[in-house]
């Protein structure tokens, strides 16, 4: 059978170590009986193990590339899974899972260029995606994992863990793929946790972690200015005297509940 040809500007690696796939696919074994959305499956490496322990009739694929959904559609065993064409950031989720009301998980070997477009999509889906795993470049993969206290931690590393237990599984080296890239790959998890309410206005929670990373290299004090209303004293704001990549979850919780009274009052 002929390969796809990989794209670059669809930021396509296919990864060609079929125990490393193997080992990605086994991070839904816990969850064998719910449905699982594949992102980017292109030749079907990962896929062929989903469909190990994931009914073809529970599992989904979306792929924007046409090449790639032409091949799947030929090799493929039969049964085959759902398979999509579309732009997975533009699609919306009932439209991919057509019947599918409750808990589903999502995995992928996700294009280093849009993965954390990726994983904004899956946190407005929180209510839905119980699980999230697969592979991207080590750095982001770092990042979305990290602790309070590190230097990577951003943006997306409070907000997933608000709502999701985040691991760092296992990196992944650039010599497995064709091409290969030119970075290392990270492989990680993120399980919903049991929270149902932050105890906070959410959408307010979001605007404070990306305002305050948006100016990073100050203090709490100074960046939480353009949150607050002109002349409010941001110095009397918890933890003002230090970064944000120094506070944990609970601590922007908190943090957004001043910056809300100040707002009120």
């Amino acid at each position: 059978m002929t390969a796809v040809r990989p794209k670059k500007a669809l930021g396509q690696h296919f990864l060609n170590d079929l125990g490393i796939a193997r080992r990605i696919a086994s991070t839904l074994d816990d969850y064998a009986g719910l449905p699982v959305l594949e992102i980017g499956p292109g030749m079907g490496v990962l896929t062929r193990f989903l469909l190990e322990t994931h009914p073809a009739d529970r599992l989904t694929l979306v792929e924007i590339d046409s090449e790639s959904v032409e091949y799947l559609r030929r090799t493929l065993p039969e049964p085959q899974p759902r398979i999509v064409e579309g732009d997975f950031l533009r699609e919306n989720l009932t439209e991919l899972m057509p019947g599918v009301d409750g808990p589903l998980c999502v995995i992928g070997n996700y294009p280093y260029n849009i993965s954390s477009q990726i994983f904004f999509r899956v946190l407005d889906w929180k209510d839905r995606v119980t699980c999230c795993s697969g592979m991207l470049q080590r750095e982001v993969a770092e990042r979305l994992a990290a602790p309070p206290g590190t230097k990577t931690r951003g943006i997306l590393s409070v907000l997933l863990q608000a709502w999701y237990d985040v691991e760092y599984l296992f990196t992944v080296s650039e010599n497995v793929f064709t091409p290969p890239p030119k970075v290392k790959s990270g492989v990680i998890r993120m399980r919903r946790n049991d929270v149902t309410d932050l105890g906070c206005d959410p959408a307010l929670f979001r605007t404070v972690v990306k305002t305050v990373f948006g100016q990073r290299r100050k203090t709490i004090r100074n960046s939480a200015r353009a949150l607050v209303p002109s002349g409010a004293d941001t110095s009397a704001l918890p933890w003002a005297a230090e970064r944000p990549e120094q506070l944990s979850v609970a601590q922007f919780i908190e943090l957004t509940s001043h910056i809300q009274a100040l707002r009120s009052s």
